[in-house]
């Protein structure tokens, strides 16, 4: 792996990979901890323990740099265990940890890219669904899974799903 240092960043790089989000959520930490953000520095520890956790399950050492794909797929799923925590702490009556849950995913939204809007995904999914031709539910996963090989990581697969179940319904 090489490094160079340019403006005071570590970059680190490899096979074309970047390695920016993992060192960038080290500084966050710092500044989280000189600006007394108990919330955000617990959140971004968090990610960290989860970069590390990510990076022993693939049999690495936890002082490598996770790179920037596989540090987005670890923040996703994240994110994602965060709404499904304010979900249920909103239905089990618990507002104040629903919000709790609510901040932290806020937190970590900051650190994914933008994602595409359901009108964007729309038109993929209308041109796709002609290209394949496809008529009823019985072609929606083939569907669904060419628009989200198309749109890539800026889509969430709910948004994907409910786009495609309003133009086969």
């Amino acid at each position: 792996m090489s490094k160079s240092v340019t403006g005071g960043h570590m970059l680190y790089w490899r096979h074309n990979l970047t390695y920016m989000i993992h060192t960038d959520i080290r500084e966050k930490i710092k500044d989280a901890m000189r600006a007394k953000e108990a919330l955000r520095l617990e959140v971004l520890r968090g990610i960290l323990t989860a970069f590390t956790n990510e990076l022993v399950s693939l049999r690495r050492t936890p002082q490598d740099v996770l790179e920037d794909d596989k540090a987005l797929a670890v923040i996703k799923r994240l994110l994602k265990q965060r709404k499904d925590s304010a979900e249920q702490f909103t239905a089990g009556n618990r507002p104040e940890l629903a919000d709790k849950e609510k901040k932290e995913a806020a937190i970590l939204e900051e650190f994914l890219p933008a994602m595409m809007g359901r009108d964007a995904i729309r038109v993929i999914a209308e041109k796709k669904k002609a290209e394949m031709g496809v008529a009823d539910k019985s072609g929606m996963g083939k569907l669904i899974g060419a628009v989200m090989k198309e749109c890539g990581p800026n889509a969430d697969g709910g948004d994907v799903k409910a786009v495609i179940e309003e133009l086969l319904a």
